[in-house]
């Protein structure tokens, strides 16, 4: 244990004299965060975009750690000052980009019937076997794109990630309040898009 308190303290103060030479000028050094942090990052960033586009919004990441690393303190560790930055980056993508409405009929049969056995809150054994994950997360995916981008991450963060409102909001850079409220209604407006399109 206090080997991992040792271990941590000098990763902790290589990384700031690293973010210092950075600072100072040596910006060859900022490749060297990349390499430590893409892994983080992408997770993060993979589980909020297309697919195709993870490794373009991963590089924004970075770009903007990158110029925004003047106002990076000691605070908060760096890979959570990071996961911020990743976070509301993901969610300029959702908010920049139009959005595409996808028709209902792009689903399937086998979507609406998981969509109502949703609804319903059965926990039938036979049902359950037939679902496929592979259809609840088509249908996670279409109902999350009917979503303003607020709702979307809020709801990712929340719901699907499993953060606490508080550590959501830090990541958002919003307040506590706010994502409360925008939770409740992400919740109400995903409920409402599922219903309407039974």
């Amino acid at each position: 244990m206090a080997d991992e308190s040792l271990t941590r303290l000098a990763q902790t103060g290589d990384e700031q004299e690293l973010i210092q030479r950075i600072r100072g000028g040596d910006s060859e050094r900022f490749g060297d965060l990349v390499d430590r942090y893409e892994g983080h990052v992408v997770r993060i960033v993979g589980r909020r975009v297309p697919a195709d586009r993870v490794g373009e919004i991963a590089h924004d990441v970075f770009v903007r750690a990158y110029f925004g690393l003047a106002q990076f303190s000691n605070d908060v560790p760096f890979d959570h000052w990071l996961a911020g930055i990743a976070v509301r980056t993901c969610y300029d993508f959702w908010r920049d980009r139009k959005r595409e409405e996808v028709p209902v009929s792009t689903l399937t049969d086998d979507h609406h019937r998981w969509i109502e056995q949703a609804l319903a809150a059965q926990s039938d054994d036979e049902w359950r076997s037939q679902t496929s994950r592979r259809e609840a997360k088509d249908v996670l995916e279409w109902a999350l794109g009917q979503l303003s981008p607020e709702n979307r991450a809020v709801l990712t963060l929340v719901q699907l990630d499993g953060h606490s409102v508080r550590e959501a909001a830090q990541l958002l850079g919003w307040s506590v309040v706010t994502v409360k409220v925008r939770a409740y209604r992400a919740r109400h407006a995903l409920r409402k898009i599922l219903s309407h399109n039974l």
